[in-house]
């Protein structure tokens, strides 16, 4: 029997149904008829457990967590992709290592009670709910809580408990809370909820503008939350009095890269300020980079896995016709293979307001050895785009790829 999977795997370790990565062994149990098995357990091994996920527990829920059934049945084909879909009100569910990584973050135990802001899918708390006590979740959206509460109590999720509200004000008739995590974006982190977190508690949070966020673990000591800075990140934000109040915001007539001559210094958790999901890369310093003393270099070994990074910005495709897009490109031994779908890139993918996409336009492929070029091109901005995320990388293609100096201007 043949089977067709949505992304590409190797059976090494689904016939095992276990996964045996970074010195770990988790095995689950077989569920029969299950047609995204597979695909799962590979989205576990290079995911999960290949992007530095260590907690046997985290791993193995995310093993057990369908994630297909938090999705419309348009998008199951991509459910286990390493990528954030939209679930509609112009919300989106997170990617699969972002939510393991925000689980692991909290190191949950079985007897914590768990705040949640923006129930959004579920998914994030089907995750949390064998690994704590009780999970509490608050979603704005009517629509999206809904239809959240339908799924989680139709897969039998006892201890998760949704209600429809602000998540900006928490939930004090539950309150004090072991940890909170938010699934959203504000500006600052509101005050109601380090006043709901319990001395000692764990609160993991993206904060910041709107497409310029750091995760930050925050940890409750004498009443004051004392910060850990994880990684870049960008989520959706949060609504309601969170944005009512929020100071900075982007303008969609003037988007620029941020960061995008690699000069800023690299952060102690070893990220690069402006861009996020930064995959298979090193900043390096060298002489001949064409913009100041540093460029970023993508290397792939492996073929299929992700090596890239990216950010968002918004962009009004009323008043913005084009995008001029220029950078410093060098490739060394790029082959492109059968692997034609992520080329080596650079791309740029637009969304109307409700972040339905609207298209893909690329600058390259940058394949073969070539040293230090300048590229540039004019890309046409849909008249109804109204954001758009700017991705630069190999992707899933082997070779090393250099950037430096990229640049965007809007043409109006």
């Amino acid at each position: 029997m043949k089977i067709t999977l949505p992304i590409q795997i190797s059976l090494r370790c689904v016939a095992a149904m276990s996964v045996v990565c970074a010195g770990l062994f988790v095995t689950w149990p077989v569920k029969a008829k299950d047609p995204y098995e597979a695909a799962r357990r590979q989205m576990v091994e290079d995911v999960v457990v290949g992007n530095g996920i260590k907690d046997p527990r985290v791993i193995r829920s995310l093993g057990e967590t369908l994630r297909h059934e938090f999705v419309s049945a348009q998008q199951r084909k991509l459910a286990y992709y390493d990528m954030a879909l939209p679930i509609g009100q112009q919300q989106t569910i997170s990617s699969p290592f972002i939510v393991s990584y925000m689980t692991e973050s909290l190191n949950p135990k079985s007897t914590d009670r768990v705040l949640e802001i923006g129930t959004g899918s579920g998914y994030q708390a089907a995750v949390l709910s064998p690994l704590v006590k009780d999970v509490f979740s608050i979603e704005i959206v009517p629509e999206l809580g809904r239809n959240a509460a339908k799924v989680l109590k139709r897969l039998k999720y006892t201890n998760v408990h949704t209600k429809v509200g602000d998540g900006y004000q928490g939930w004090p008739e539950y309150a004090p809370f072991d940890k909170i995590i938010v699934t959203c974006s504000p500006e600052k982190v509101p005050v109601k909820l380090i006043q709901q977190l319990k001395e000692g508690g764990k609160l993991v949070v993206p904060v910041g503008e709107r497409y310029q966020q750091t995760l930050y673990l925050f940890t409750k000591i004498d009443g004051k939350l004392v910060e850990q800075a994880l990684r870049p990140t960008l989520f959706v934000p949060m609504t309601g009095q969170a944005e009512s109040r929020r100071k900075v915001k982007p303008n969609p007539l003037n988007p620029q890269v941020e960061n995008g001559n690699f000069e800023e210094p690299v952060e102690e958790h070893g990220h690069m300020p402006g861009w996020y999901y930064q995959r298979q890369f090193e900043v390096v310093k060298d002489t001949k980079s064409p913009e100041g003393e540093y460029h970023v270099l993508f290397k792939n070994e492996v073929g299929g896995r992700a090596s890239m990074a990216l950010q968002g910005f918004a962009v009004d495709g009323r008043k913005v016709k084009k995008l001029r897009i220029s950078a410093w490109v060098k490739s060394e031994g790029i082959f492109i293979g059968n692997n034609r779908k992520d080329l080596p890139s650079i791309a740029i993918t637009f969304y109307d307001s409700t972040r339905r996409d609207l298209g893909r336009a690329i600058i390259g492929p940058f394949i073969g050895s070539q040293d230090w070029q300048k590229v540039q091109k004019e890309i046409r901005v849909p008249p109804s785009a109204r954001e758009a995320l700017f991705r630069i990388g190999l992707f899933g293609t082997v070779g090393e790829l250099s950037f430096d100096d990229v640049r965007m201007e809007a043409v109006r």
